[in-house]
């Protein structure tokens, strides 16, 4: 599939325009579309890899846990869930550390040996290579999230000590404020009154995050959405997670939608928009100004057939009058 430049920061496919037009709702991710992470769930990810490591294998340095390094491991559409790429990273610099061997070349290594199994394919992986045994156990990864070593420490670190209380109960073994603080929201009331004329209350999220976490971000524009029928897969089952379609479906049949545009900025997804179950009733848009190499994530969404690639979810009200 090949998609045109209409103007700057918008990218169609031929056609879209009549697809648009059956599009009755629209659903949309979390982070990195409504909200700019950049400066949150990455750096949560780099504090819980380095702690982990400096924990259990006394590593303090040659740890690459940069935002390209993450970016990726995402591009696999199979690790939409920080913990489990925080797991891969864990695995992987150790195993490096433990060989004498770069880090960087063995996680991408790692990462091209990812197949639907996610992080049971990178332990498969780096097992054949290294022993780790010692961390694998140590982390008992993923066990229940509320008790797990691995989840709780990137919780604390995410959520910081008062929001991690509100959410868990459990006190935070650090004091630090949780880098959640650095969350940019990127929708705005504007944005969404301009929706509202052609979708009305058919406006819901599917997003990794929890709904405290979404809440404590977007604030008062989280109640904008149809919450009844959004799913924060964080406070749902594992089986449930991207790129499972069920959630996008579910979210459907609650507004009672024939066809959505669903709109996420990660190969996850694109995968769950683009799956089988959904083949004719939704249209994904792939947002790409909040990643570190946009041009590169254009490239891979088109690749994978997206119909639809915006800079910036500002674009969308441009886009539903082509």
């Amino acid at each position: 599939m090949t998609l045109a430049r209409q103007e700057k920061g918008i990218y169609t496919e031929q056609g879209l325009a009549d697809c648009i037009r059956e599009c009755d709702s629209i659903i949309f991710d979390c982070d990195g579309v409504l909200i700019d992470v950049a400066k949150s769930y990455y750096l949560a990810i780099d504090s819980t890899v380095r702690y982990i490591l400096g924990d259990l294998a006394g590593m303090t340095d040659g740890i690459p846990t940069d935002q390209e390094v993450i970016e990726e491991f995402k591009s696999t559409g199979r690790f939409n869930d920080e913990v489990d790429l925080a797991y891969a990273l864990i695995l992987s610099i150790a195993a490096a550390h433990r060989l004498g061997e770069d880090p960087r070349s063995l996680i991408s290594g790692t990462i091209a040996s990812c197949d639907n199994a996610g992080i049971a394919s990178v332990q498969r992986h780096i097992g054949e290579m290294a022993d780790v045994s010692d961390i694998v156990k140590a982390l008992d990864y993923p066990g229940t999230r509320s008790t797990n070593v691995l989840c709780k420490t990137f919780d604390q670190f995410f959520y910081g000590p008062k929001l991690y209380k509100r959410i868990s109960g459990c006190d935070s073994e650090f004091s630090e404020p949780g880098f959640i603080k650095n969350d940019v929201p990127l929708v705005s009331d504007a944005l969404l009154d301009a929706l509202q004329q052609k979708f009305s209350s058919r406006m819901a999220l599917v997003t990794g995050r929890g709904r405290e976490s979404a809440g404590h971000s977007l604030g008062p524009l989280l109640g904008r959405f149809d919450l009844t029928n959004s799913f924060f897969l964080e406070d749902h089952p594992r089986d449930l997670a991207k790129p499972n379609p069920e959630p996008l479906l579910c979210s459907m049949r609650g507004m009672n939608s024939k066809a959505c545009i669903y709109v996420g900025d990660s190969a996850e997804d694109q995968i769950m928009a683009q799956s089988d179950s959904l083949e004719g009733r939704a249209v994904f848009c792939g947002i790409i100004g909040t990643s570190m190499h946009p041009e590169e994530k254009l490239n891979l969404f088109e690749q994978r057939g997206a119909p639809l690639v915006l800079e910036s979810i500002d674009f969308i009200p441009k886009v539903l009058n082509l």
